[in-house]
């Protein structure tokens, strides 16, 4: 049966109308839509944060969560459409019954037991674990914004598409007000309790609505109109246009473009600076602002402004992309891929505004915007590591756009079709060059839930000898030398001049247990003697697969090899007691270092396995991010020596330019390591802060 709504808005003193809810519960409903949606995208950053180290800081954790978020958005969505068409009381308490059913769960904060063992795929254990920790409230909380608008709707008759505004504004709010206000003062589980907190007072605010809404819907069916005290109702969807199926398509396809790009802009920024909420928020703040722009009033969508503006962003993208090298300008890129991202958010967006329908069919267009969502996010989130050799989606994502808008254009005026369908083919084209680049001449290309490896067999144009170079993303993580002579030599990062390599050689006196957090190649293999233990950590069962496979270190080693899959840090908090003379940490993730092996926490971890005169060596070769001053505070924290050995490229000496970082208990223990001359002190500035588990800060080290 269609719900209904009066004819004019006006409130009249009869006894009828002192069940209305009136501009008190205007307001109380614009309260609880805020507060819904501040809540709701507040929870996103928080969660992923508290379980990001425990699926190794990789960038696609964020993307799986964002892929729960919007299945679980899309379920909220649904319900609130089944239950708007509703309008009896026992619709109003199953939600309030709902809500407080939901409080049992409280505090959200994820249990240990759902730390991984290592060497699975973390994307069910990652799903399991939001839906029973966050699950419950997070679909309730979904449900808020159509359903308190469709409540609206009714009772005065208006388009409540403005709180649609307010909702992503609150979401907005929320997202920019976590990295700034929230992570870097106020630990994690102290987070989650406040969170909870929150969540209740909403609850009570919701029921408080409910309760009126359905008084209000009493007085409706008892035959007085409760606002104008007159007997005729009008409906609810009466004189509405029929939505077609091309509509309805452009509901899904619309914001499934926009979501696409979204999480692959995230990822293609995460994967080549750092994994953090900040790098998390920047895309997801413009993919929100467009839609607060595009639904609060129309003039904000100026269509003359906006498509030539999309057309230079996506262009600009483009070119840089072609042209992007590892090492590039971090700020350009950022700017360049956030402002292409956000026009084509707004246009995307905009266009969904402009087909947006009448309140009667509100619930049911949010459902098909939020299965939109839901289809981009799964398509780049799930459906991507299945069936892409390597990490292309932000270029696909920039030509989808393309295509689209020439779709939408079509036939609007000649020179517009022959711009849209240049600009279009030639972001397939650059789609296209990148897959053709990243395979060619490779020997293997395959990707997991971590990321895209490429092994390929190359020759040296400064050396003349041949050599087979392991890619992870568009870093290299390895090279060996493939003649008989000089397959065994230590190479790239750990050439024997570098600084791992002068730790390693200098111990060459006695046998040695030495741990490795990251197993690229297997590189460090090399350095093995008979007497030897190398026990190697690596999260990403695909490195342990090439290394074996395509790269001949670890069987060539004269050391016992001992492979740990899973996460490095987790695996050293379950073996308390095991000590190594020399720990090395060099757990890249593209360009970037998971920031959870570089917080306070981890370090004491370290040298908990450590022995007395144990040396750790973290690498922190890095693009973009000045990490020394990172570690150097860390040492200073602990009371631990720290000594950086930076050295420059050396084709002769197959060396590749690297930082490494040394620390030990002892001046001691390093001067025996360290020649004088090969390394400097590192800086420990007063301004930096020790990051910790519950606290980073990328801008104070951007480089």
């Amino acid at each position: 049966m269609p719900s209904t709504f009066p004819a004019s808005p006006d409130v009249c003193s009869s006894p009828a109308a002192e069940l209305s809810p009136g501009k008190a519960v205007d307001t109380i409903s614009g309260l609880a839509i805020f507060l819904g949606a501040f809540l709701l995208f507040q929870i996103q950053p928080m969660i992923a944060k508290m379980i990001l180290p425990w699926f190794g800081g990789s960038a696609v954790v964020w993307t799986a969560c964002m892929l729960f978020f919007q299945t679980v958005l899309l379920l909220g969505y649904g319900y609130a459409h089944w239950l708007s068409g509703r309008t009896q009381h026992g619709a109003y308490w199953l939600h309030v019954g709902l809500l407080a059913a939901s409080l049992v769960l409280l505090p959200i904060i994820p249990a240990a037991w759902w730390k991984p063992a290592g060497g699975e795929n973390p994307l069910p254990r990652i799903l399991g674990l939001l839906a029973v920790t966050v699950g419950a409230p997070y679909f309730l909380l979904s449900s808020t914004s159509p359903l308190v608008q469709t409540w609206y709707a009714r009772r005065s008759g208006a388009a409540p598409y403005r709180f649609f505004a307010l909702s992503n504004l609150a979401s907005l709010l929320a997202l920019l007000s976590y990295p700034v206000l929230v992570e870097p003062w106020i630990p994690g589980r102290i987070q989650g309790i406040l969170w909870s907190c929150e969540y209740a007072a909403f609850a009570l605010v919701l029921a408080w609505l409910a309760n009126r809404s359905a008084a209000y819907n009493g007085a409706a069916h008892l035959g007085a109109h409760p606002t104008t005290n007159s007997p005729t109702v009008v409906s609810w969807g009466e004189n509405s246009e029929r939505t077609s199926w091309g509509q309805r398509a452009l509901w899904i396809i619309l914001p499934a473009c926009a979501s696409f790009l979204l999480l692959a802009t995230t990822n293609h920024l995460c994967q080549n600076i750092a994994v953090v909420p900040f790098l998390w928020i920047i895309p997801l703040s413009l993919y929100l602002l467009s839609f607060i722009l595009c639904f609060d009033h129309g003039h904000w969508y100026n269509r003359k402004l906006i498509l030539p503006l999309y057309a230079v962003a996506l262009a600009s993208a483009g070119y840089l992309l072609a042209h992007e090298v590892p090492g590039s300008l971090v700020l350009r890129h950022i700017a360049a891929y956030s402002a292409a991202l956000f026009v084509a958010c707004m246009f995307c967006h905009g266009e969904l505004a402009l087909r947006k329908p009448p309140p009667s069919r509100l619930t049911e267009f949010y459902v098909m915007v939020s299965l939109g969502g839901a289809i981009g996010s799964a398509l780049v989130g799930a459906a991507a590591p299945l069936m892409l050799r390597g990490v292309y989606e932000f270029p696909m994502g920039l030509a989808a756009c393309g295509m689209l808008t020439l779709m939408l254009e079509y036939r609007k005026a000649w020179w517009s079709d022959a711009g849209w369908a240049i600009l279009a083919v030639w972001l397939c084209v650059v789609a296209g060059a990148q897959m053709t680049a990243s395979a060619a001449g490779s020997r293997f290309m395959a990707r997991s839930f971590y990321g895209s490896l490429r092994v390929a067999d190359a020759v040296n144009p400064a050396t003349g000898e041949h050599q087979r170079t392991l890619v992870h993303g568009v870093i290299v993580h390895g090279v060996q030398l493939l003649s008989p002579a000089l397959r065994h030599e230590p190479t790239g990062y750990y050439a024997r001049t570098s600084g791992i390599g002068m730790a390693l050689r200098r111990l060459e006196d006695q046998p040695i247990k030495v741990g490795v957090i990251g197993l690229g190649a297997g590189t460090m293999a090399a350095y093995g003697r008979p007497g030897d233990e190398y026990r190697f950590y690596e999260l990403d069962p695909l490195v342990i697969q090439t290394a074996q496979s395509e790269f001949s270190f670890l069987r060539d080693s004269g050391a016992k090899i001992e492979l740990v899959p899973g996460d490095g840090r987790l695996a050293l908090e379950r073996e308390r007691g095991r000590r190594f003379d020399v720990l090395a940490v060099d757990a890249f993730s593209g360009d970037s270092i998971p920031v959870h092996l570089l917080s306070r926490e981890a370090f004491e971890l370290y040298f908990e396995h450590l022995a007395s005169d144990g040396v750790l060596a973290l690498h922190v070769s890095n693009s973009f991010l000045d990490l020394v001053p990172v570690v150097g505070r860390a040492a200073q924290a602990l009371g631990k020596l720290a000594r950086v050995v930076e050295v420059q490229e050396d084709v002769h000496r197959h060396r590749a330019p690297s930082v490494w970082v040394l620390l030990a208990d002892h001046p001691e223990t390093l001067d025996r390591l360290l020649p004088p001359g090969t390394w400097r002190p590192a800086p420990a500035p007063a301004w930096l802060r020790v990051w910790t588990d519950d606290y980073s800060n990328l801008f104070r080290i951007l480089r």
